[in-house]
């Protein structure tokens, strides 16, 4: 009885050192991304112009985040977004699955060196550094990785207790699998793959393999079937993350996939032969009982062999592989009105800061573009003299506006979902530039409807707006698209390439206009050119166009964060 709680007691702290391993893991990923800040996007969308320099990017930024998960949904993301090609991605996440090979010699030293001596200074120098504001995230770093590594070493101490390799019941269930049977091979590799994909750390099965492995219970062909399923498993993250997404980064999820599945499927035709090369190189002789302290060392050169072994063959098939994933998944049809959804806004992707507001300044900019397509539909409105085509443009125009409602509510909501992470100040601002900018572009959208509204009195009304009116309404129609414009052209490039004196310059147009136009329509009015009522009519217009004018400003403002 005591032995059964002494081993009930052991388990808990076996759990929780892997649970502390993957929020460690996963502390020193958001430390460093938010350390990196937009570099890390530019790393990944710049440094990918052949495949050679795409792998060795995701080999770089994999190693930097020790999270391959993280490096593929990135990637996945950035093909959503229109940043990077299928190709561009395969490379990438090529280069991913070798970076991801350092997080298993990071656990083999934590098997084969005393990690104590480093866990409690990095605590110690990380609590300093995180109550200084500049240099917390550095802190923050410091942190996951002495949490990782008190995790190992957690995991050792109770590997040790557990003395598993004298526990005849134990030594026995694993004894019982022959390890020259292809089968038993199969059975760990699924294995491997369904823990993975449950648990989805990658790392945290291979944590359990060492430590199986380490102690001379498990076999080191039977471990390294464990980790070949681990690489298939690891997929499953970025095939979650496209569910919701489009056809081109649900293509760059799979490519990731049947990258892994080649190799497994060449390894295994080569098994035996690769595994005893492998364990040549560690000097690890498998039909040999003892040296358990060589075993880690061994799963984690299997492991880096594997992955950089598989990148060589398909490195240079990386036009065949999407071919093959282009065929595998065809694009759909476009449906007729697709432009009414948003494009770049895909919730399964959040998965970093960066690459939300990323994201959600695409949309913003797209957004941008449709409050300036309303805009030409409510221009329109003054040439139409059909009844039909007038009431069916108008009907365009309300239903639009129903849209830039949604639109802002989505935008909104998905920014909130951003906000609920731990993020940078440098983040948090331009999610606050972005709610001011949605909310100013949806205003856009109401001063819009308001002027179509006041043309459809007046078509109403059966009023005919004289010459002189028609070509000031229209020359001040087309200061504001000017306006509207140069608002989309800042949206789309950095703030930094853009001048803001060019939107106060047209803003100062339009009021100058709408203030000579107020003065003459009261004079014209006064001498009897037209009614009272026309004249009123007029004058809402050219109101509605100066209010637009002044949200257009509101919106170039809150992008340049003034």
């Amino acid at each position: 009885m005591e032995t059964t709680q002494d081993y009930f007691m052991i388990s808990l702290r076996l759990l929780g050192a892997l649970g502390l391993l993957i929020f460690g893991m996963r502390m020193m990923s958001e430390a460093l991304q938010k350390l990196a800040g937009s570099q890390l996007r530019h790393i990944l969308a710049k440094m990918t112009t052949n495949r050679l320099m795409g792998m060795l990017t995701g080999t770089f930024v994999t190693c930097a985040v020790q999270s391959s998960s993280a490096t593929t949904v990135m990637t996945v993301s950035f093909v959503s977004a229109g940043l990077l090609t299928l190709g561009q991605a395969i490379s990438v996440i090529m280069g991913a699955n070798i970076g991801t090979t350092l997080t298993a010699w990071i656990m083999s030293l934590g098997y084969n060196v005393d990690l104590t001596s480093v866990v409690f200074p990095a605590f110690a120098l990380g609590m300093v550094l995180i109550y200084r504001k500049s240099h917390r995230y550095v802190g923050d770093f410091l942190f996951g990785i002495a949490f990782m590594f008190l995790s190992l070493v957690m995991l050792s101490s109770a590997g040790k207790e557990m003395d598993l390799e004298h526990n005849q019941a134990v030594v026995d269930f694993f004894a019982s699998f022959d390890t020259g049977s292809y089968w038993t091979i199969l059975a760990f590799l699924a294995i491997g793959t369904i823990i993975t994909c449950i648990v989805q750390s990658s790392a945290a099965v291979m944590a359990i393999t060492i430590l199986l492995c380490s102690t001379g219970v498990l076999p080191i062909y039977l471990g390294i079937a464990l980790v070949m399923g681990e690489n298939i498993g690891t997929t499953a993250t970025a095939n979650l993350a496209a569910l919701g997404a489009g056809t081109e980064a649900r293509r760059a999820a799979l490519a990731h996939l049947l990258f892994n599945v080649f190799g497994v499927t060449w390894v295994l035709c080569v098994f035996y032969p690769f595994v005893n090369m492998v364990c040549g190189f560690v000097g690890y002789d498998p039909a040999m009982s003892g040296q358990t302290e060589k075993l880690p060392v061994v799963l984690a050169m299997f492991h880096t062999c594997f992955n950089v072994a598989n990148t060589a063959l398909l490195i240079g098939l990386v036009p065949q592989m999407e071919r093959i994933v282009c065929r595998l998944m065809p694009a759909k049809e476009t449906p007729k009105h697709e432009e009414l959804h948003l494009q770049y806004l895909e919730s399964n992707l959040i998965q970093t800061p960066e690459i939300a507001v990323l994201q959600a300044q695409k949309e913003t900019a797209h957004f941008g573009e449709r409050v300036q397509r309303m805009f030409g539909l409510t221009c329109q409105l003054l040439d139409e003299t059909d009844e039909k085509d007038f009431t069916q443009t108008f009907k365009e125009i309300e239903n639009q506006e129903d849209l830039t409602d949604q639109i802002e509510i989505e935008i909104a909501h998905y920014l909130e979902q951003v906000s609920d992470g731990h993020l940078s100040d440098e983040t948090k601002e331009k999610i606050r530039q972005m709610m001011r900018e949605i909310s100013e572009l949806e205003s856009i959208g109401d001063a819009c409807y308001n002027l179509a509204r006041t043309m459809h009195r007046r078509f109403e009304s059966g009023k005919v707006l004289t010459n002189w009116q028609v070509v000031n309404l229209k020359a001040m129609m087309q200061r504001c698209d000017d306006a509207l414009t140069q608002m989309c052209v800042v949206m789309h490039g950095h703030r930094s390439e853009h001048d803001i004196r060019e939107t106060y310059r047209i803003e100062n147009d339009i009021n100058q206009m709408r203030q000579q136009l107020k003065a003459d329509n009261i004079r014209a009015v006064n001498d009897k050119e037209y009614d009272y009522a026309l004249g009123t009519l007029f004058a809402d217009m050219v109101t509605g166009l100066e209010k637009l004018g002044d949200y257009v400003v509101n919106v170039v403002q809150a992008r340049f964060g003034k």
